[in-house]
């Protein structure tokens, strides 16, 4: 496999620290540029350095944990890098998430704080009535209402903290989480050192993606994402880039308005975003965008989106696929280097194996095998849960999850995943999860979930349901129930009606034969 090799960072290492000394000539530059202004890269360090004495001056200590629930906003990256800098650790969230789903995290992370958007504060504030955790400190950022009493206000904790220090970490040291979803629903807290987000932008940001400081970046993959976070974060401060954030759903019409009002160079989405932008009836024309190069990640690209947009924009996408275990793209096609349909190559500085069943080595070609990564990005473990941190972290290899096949001129293609899990838009989602949802409704006796293929090669998640006899559920209602109880991304996209489903002699649903169903029909078998 290819190698590139790098001088580490040092022992001692703190990113946010790292960030700051790199800009310190750009200080009149743009950095960030949200819904509410500019950031120059001297305002940034200055609000870093304000933010982190502020976590100290709260009481919250070195290698505490503060749930990070916020919109894309300066306020996050500047909250995300003054932590790093304290040494308190972040633990970034969806912000898609239920009331439960935080209350889950904020007991497993203990986290002593929380830094929330003033939109999401209800939603905490119900999480943190119904846990049974206490959260000690409780940071509001650009809150439409009065800040609650016990609470601080983001901004004028900020001003009123003169600029710390930080602190002197070690490279390896924790220093973010990210939750990732498992198989049967639970999130798992997947640990992050400070040296793991040097490794991504030195490995992939600078020499895969060539970004500059003459270039201008604009994520729709949102910061709390891996994916987002090296794209709008560690990527393009790491070169002095200027970076547009966007707090509202990356819908085609709010990417096209950034598209048109801030010039990106560069744009990083998901297969599914580029559909719905292709499929709009207000695509902008060539002429009115500065795009250069685009990434897409989160789930497989198909060959037809890819072919349209570079025919419509004249740029390519660079399809890859990274992980939240990873940080980020390990293997990934090359600008130059497009051959859409495959994931592409692997990143240098990664090493990647196809393996049988039985763990041996995949040497040949064209041989669906599982995927595994090594890599000096990989995250240290899962959070409390020791299981699965073996069963994915083995020794110098993650164990990916995905199964993929390489063709002999070296390219790596999608070829599904290992366990029952989906991806839909991007997003992991657990069919058992939805599956236990839909049978709380008391029309509903039985129900299976898969991956259906839409007409653009993307997946969306499909239910079968078996009704109780006598009683009655439309589409509709059983759609809206879900939404109710779950993250609204999990509901089925579409429910079909059954007598019974496919299972075992021990009465295991057999999922495959409702996707060897789904194949049948879509191949006209």
């Amino acid at each position: 496999m290819q190698r590139t090799e790098l001088t580490p960072p040092p022992p001692r290492f703190n990113f946010a620290r790292h960030l700051m000394a790199a800009n310190a000539a750009r200080a009149g530059k743009t950095a960030l540029i949200d819904d509410a202004g500019t950031l120059s890269y001297g305002q940034l360090a200055d609000q870093v350095a304000r933010f982190s004495a502020a976590l100290h001056a709260l009481g919250l200590r070195r290698e505490d944990r503060v749930l990070l629930l916020m919109h894309d906003s300066s306020d996050w990256i500047v909250s995300f890098l003054g932590a790093l800098y304290a040494g308190v650790v972040p633990v970034c969230v969806n912000t898609l998430l239920t009331a439960r789903d935080y209350a889950y995290m904020l007991a497993d992370s203990r986290a002593q704080g929380a830094i929330v958007s003033g939109a999401l504060l209800p939603t905490l504030q119900t999480a943190m009535a119904d846990g049974g955790h206490e959260v000690q400190q409780v940071i509001v950022s650009r809150s439409t209402d009065p800040v609650p009493a016990g609470a601080h206000d983001w901004a004028t904790l900020v001003a009123g903290q003169a600029p710390g220090q930080g602190v002197d970490t070690h490279g390896d040291e924790p220093a973010f989480w990210l939750y990732s979803s498992g198989s049967t629903g639970a999130p798992k807290g997947t640990v992050h050192t400070q040296a793991n987000l040097w490794w991504t932008a030195e490995l992939y940001g600078k020499p895969v993606l060539g970004l500059t400081e003459n270039d201008t970046v604009f994520s729709a993959a949102k910061l709390f994402f891996a994916y987002g976070l090296g794209n709008a974060l560690s990527f393009p401060l790491s070169v002095g880039a200027s970076v547009v954030l966007m707090a509202e759903r990356a819908t085609p019409q709010a990417c096209f308005r950034r598209f048109i009002d801030h010039q990106p160079t560069v744009f990083y989405g998901a297969p599914t975003g580029y559909s719905g932008m292709l499929a709009s009836p207000d695509l902008p024309a060539r002429e009115q965008v500065a795009l250069r190069l685009c990434s897409s990640a989160g789930e497989a690209l198909p060959r037809d989106i890819g072919e349209r947009w570079t025919a419509h924009f004249g740029c390519e996408i660079i399809d890859g696929i990274g992980s939240t275990e990873m940080l980020h793209v390990f293997l990934s096609n090359r600008p130059g280097d497009v051959r859409y349909g495959t994931t592409g190559k692997p990143v240098p500085g990664y090493d990647v194996q196809l393996r049988d069943e039985d763990g041996s080595v995949i040497e040949g070609h064209n041989q669906i095998g599982d995927l595994y990564i090594q890599g000096p990005s990989a995250a240290l473990l899962y959070w409390n849960n020791r299981a699965k941190s073996r069963e994915t972290f083995q020794g110098a290899w993650t164990k990916s999850g995905d199964k993929y096949v390489r063709d002999p001129d070296g390219y790596y293609t999608y070829a599904g995943r290992n366990d029952d899990m989906l991806k839909v838009s991007g997003i992991y989602v657990s069919p058992f999860e939805v599956e236990a949802t839909l049978v709380q409704h008391p029309a509903v006796l039985e129900a299976a979930v898969i991956g259906k293929t839409d007409d653009d090669g993307l997946t969306k998640t499909k239910a079968f349901v078996v009704l109780k006899p006598g009683l009655q559920a439309s589409e509709a209602e059983l759609q809206a129930f879900v939404k109710e109880k779950l993250a609204p991304y999990k509901y089925p996209r579409f429910i079909e009606f059954v007598a019974e489903l496919p299972k075992t002699a021990t009465g295991k649903i057999q999922r495959f034969k409702l996707r060897d169903l789904e194949n049948q029909r879509l191949f006209g078998q």
